[in-house]
């Protein structure tokens, strides 16, 4: 599917070094070497997927600074968590596509700013003909790695993603279980959904504290048994983990020993990926900072060679050059 070895997924492109979800990121990401990119998907209001990493846009566009929109801003409830903003949902692709996008962490990467307007909201569609041309260009296979964010929230919006999703994959001509993509989602019922609907192979993420949105009676600590891996492997390929289950935090903020959970996923079948590395002081071990500046840049390079040794089969990154020197 990819080259030997983990695979390295650009989260959410070359993110690290320019505004998230853009063609830019994704473009930048692929030259640095990336294996697969990572769009987040959400729905219009016309049903076309695009990539952003929520539903509500003002942190990643300047939607905010257009008037003709002001009346669109409302509150919702998604996933239990209530947020007051502009939704996907409530614009059409011409709509969004008068809206241009911006770093969504001017605070730790304030560099990154210097690229705010110059790219819009990408549709899975670009994202697909970006890809293809730049295979061309490199002659290299390039993967995809979406993740279906609060499907079923569209779902329920009469916008359903998974349709959509297989529909364009197939159409694209990605619609095998070894052509390089990976379908991903924190949800377990749109995975089931996708499992009778494509043989392409699906991720289910799992962080360290709470649960599948979709199922409110469990937890993704009782997901991650041997018992409840047996039960991931009945409807997907492997599992997207939060870094720390994989090696927890000590009480001074270094990394501990590594937890049993890789073995147990390899042991129940299912491949193991984890999230996410990030360069900036604010994100690391305490071991690999440089200096007290949270946006300073430590090691990230020797974070991921820690967590290599653990057996993963892939990392997302937002520096992807970082992360292809420490697989060299």
């Amino acid at each position: 599917m990819a080259a030997n070895g983990p695979i390295i997924i650009a989260h959410r492109g070359a993110s690290g070094e320019r505004p998230e979800h853009t063609l830019g990121s994704y473009q930048l990401a692929i030259d640095q070497g990336a294996d697969f990119i990572e769009p987040d998907l959400v729905s219009t209001k016309d049903g076309v997927l695009v990539a952003r990493h929520e539903n509500e846009i003002s942190e990643t566009t300047d939607v905010a600074a257009h008037p003709e929109f002001a009346e669109r801003k409302t509150t919702k409830t998604i996933d239990g968590q209530r947020l007051t903003g502009w939704f996907t949902e409530d614009f059409t692709l011409a709509e969004l596509k008068t809206l241009r996008a911006k770093e969504r962490l001017p605070q730790l990467r304030p560099a990154n700013t210097a690229y705010d307007g110059r790219w819009g909201v990408p549709t899975l569609d670009e994202i697909i003909v970006l890809v293809k041309r730049r295979e061309q260009g490199t002659g290299r296979r390039i993967g995809l790695y979406p993740e279906t964010k609060h499907p079923s929230h569209f779902r329920a919006l009469g916008l359903p993603l998974e349709e959509r999703l297989v529909a364009t994959l197939a159409k694209a001509g990605y619609d095998g279980a070894d052509d390089p993509v990976f379908i991903q989602s924190f949800e377990v019922d749109n995975l089931k959904r996708l499992n009778a609907m494509t043989e392409l192979p699906l991720i289910q993420l799992m962080a360290s504290v709470a649960g599948p949105p979709d199922h409110p009676d469990t937890t993704y600590a009782a997901m991650s048994t041997p018992e409840g891996l047996a039960k991931i492997a009945l409807y997907a390929d492997g599992v997207g983990l939060e870094k720390t289950m994989v090696i927890p935090r000590t009480a001074d903020g270094k990394l501990g020993a590594p937890s049993r959970i890789v073995k147990d996923a390899h042991a129940a079948g299912l491949k193991v990926h984890i999230w996410t590395f990030r360069r900036e002081n604010f994100f690391l071990p305490g071991e690999f900072k440089a200096g007290e500046s949270p946006v300073a840049v430590g090691n990230v390079g020797a974070e991921i060679k820690a967590f290599l040794a653990t057996g993963i089969d892939g990392l997302f990154s937002d520096n992807v050059t970082e992360a292809v020197a420490a697989l060299r």
